[in-house]
């Protein structure tokens, strides 16, 4: 069964409406659900699907040429295309002769301009002399982020301006993830989410009938684990150097944020020789940097690196410092013994401020926030009243406004929400573009159980929110 990407199907279906050439530029990680959503939106219509691999220019060609043959009807043991261009060329002749809309998806189109370099050049000129005049939808989509962006969205990329639209897809939020796993109540949702992240390959591989325990140790913790190797495989895929690239990754999961301190753990020379890698593995999607609210992410120096997606967090965290004992056959041992208990309980914690973040994102999306935000983030640095340092774990803001909501994530059983929500309240101060009497302030307190957040609306305090995880859930799925 299809779920989510409703945002996504409708650009694709409006698109499609229309009566005149389009060109869609798709991208994201592997295993993120691209050609299940095209799958999706062909079902029904006339496609021509091809799908590039990772080999010679001649032999993509040659399957092209074959999807081509069996999509218009021409016996395929006819000889292949001796050029890229007679191919396209082919396939606007045909679509002009044939009446109704055409869908031409090219799946994993940097494999086949990796091997021919001309290819972004050659289908400039189709898409420039041949398919404009068409009534064609065509769909670009490749799994190297950094190469869509570059040679395919790029300035310099011969195929800039020709797109109509494009799309970068992105895992499932905590919300849509729980979706495919309908079985699970709130807190359960959320521990699976900071685990398997919301990639629909992976959320396909847990068992209803097993606990989370059992999940986990089977798809990690065990050779034959189908993500015991994951994390390794878009190294593998898309770098020269994937040893060096996955040291740095390693780093980052055990807790270096900067630089010199990533460099340190991952033996790499100096920081500046470390930020070529962290470049790269940005660019795959894999690490991102961020720095506190409100400041310039290129001028700032406080900005720190940390792993994207909670499924390589959750493996660069607790499966990959443990590869040797694995490797013995001690997986299960690793599990219960490193795994499940209070350092699996801080790291769920610091993905509940995700989960908090994107619940957010989706309230300002339905205007259920108490303004309508155009940033979100978190802060961190100096607390000169309390002369130590401090953070914010969300915030929403609007500064034509002035209006900003400050929020703390809990995901604790047992808290004093009164030294809790007095703490949050003293920071308000700490963001010095909403201090002054005319800014709109508001606060929000997420935490893990119901019971916590009726203990916090019991005090009635003045602009404060408070959400229990099964809130959440709730009125994201429900409305």
């Amino acid at each position: 069964m299809f779920i989510g990407r409703e945002r996504e199907m409708k650009v694709l279906d409006g698109m499609w409406e229309r009566n005149d050439f389009q060109m869609l530029v798709l991208y994201g990680r592997r295993r993120v659900g691209k050609t299940a959503l095209l799958d999706e939106f062909a079902s029904g219509k006339r496609t021509l699907y091809f799908t590039a691999r990772q080999q010679t220019s001649a032999a993509n060609l040659r399957d092209f040429s074959r999807a081509i043959y069996t999509f218009f009807s021409v016996p395929t043991s006819l000889p292949a295309f001796a050029l890229w261009q007679d191919a396209f060329d082919f396939i606007a002749e045909q679509s002009r002769q044939s009446s109704g809309r055409m869908l031409f998806i090219f799946d994993e189109f940097p494999y086949a301009a990796m091997s021919e370099r001309s290819l972004p050049s050659t289908l400039q000129i189709a898409i420039d002399h041949s398919f404009q005049k068409s009534n064609m939808l065509m769909v670009l989509c490749g799994s190297n982020e950094g190469f869509m962006e570059s040679e395919v969205l790029g300035y310099k990329s011969p195929l800039y301006g020709r797109r109509t639209a494009q799309m970068r897809l992105m895992p499932f939020d905590a919300f849509d993830a729980s979706r495919m796993l309908p079985s699970l109540d709130a807190q359960d949702a959320v521990r699976y989410y900071a685990t398997f992240g919301g990639t629909p390959y992976y959320l396909k591989q847990i068992q209803s009938g097993l606990t989370y325990k059992q999940n986990v140790t089977k798809l990690f913790f065990d050779t034959s684990g189908l993500l015991y190797e994951e994390p390794l495989m878009p190294l593998r895929e898309e770098l020269r150097d994937p040893a060096r690239y996955n040291s740095v990754m390693d780093a980052i999961g055990s807790g270096a944020t900067k630089p010199s301190k990533i460099a340190d753990r991952a033996g790499i020379a100096s920081a500046t020789s470390a930020s070529k890698y962290l470049t790269v593995l940005k660019e795959l999607g894999l690490i991102e940097r961020t720095v506190p609210f409100g400041e310039d992410p290129s001028r700032s120096r406080k900005g720190l690196w940390a792993i994207r997606d909670p499924f390589f967090a959750f493996w660069y965290r607790f499966v990959s410092p443990h590869i040797g004992g694995i490797e013995n056959g001690n997986g299960d041992i690793v599990a219960q013994t490193r795994v499940f208990g209070p350092a699996l309980d801080t790291y769920v914690g610091q993905q509940f401020e995700t989960v908090c973040r994107q619940w957010l994102i989706r309230a300002n999306r339905e205007g259920s926030l108490p303004f309508l935000a155009s940033a979100f983030g978190k802060w961190w640095g100096s607390d000169p009243h309390a002369r130590q340092e401090a953070d914010i774990d969300v915030i929403a803001a609007d500064p034509t406004s002035s209006s900003i909501l400050l929020g703390e994530c809990k995901w604790r059983s047992q808290l004093d929400v009164t030294e809790t929500i007095q703490t949050l309240r003293s920071r308000a101060g700490l963001m010095s573009d909403y201090s002054d009497q005319h800014a709109n302030r508001h606060f929000a307190l997420f935490v893990k159980t119901d019971e916590l957040a009726d203990a916090a609306r019991q005090r009635n305090e003045q602009n404060l929110m408070v959400k229990s995880a099964n809130d959440m859930f709730r009125e994201a799925l429900h409305g």
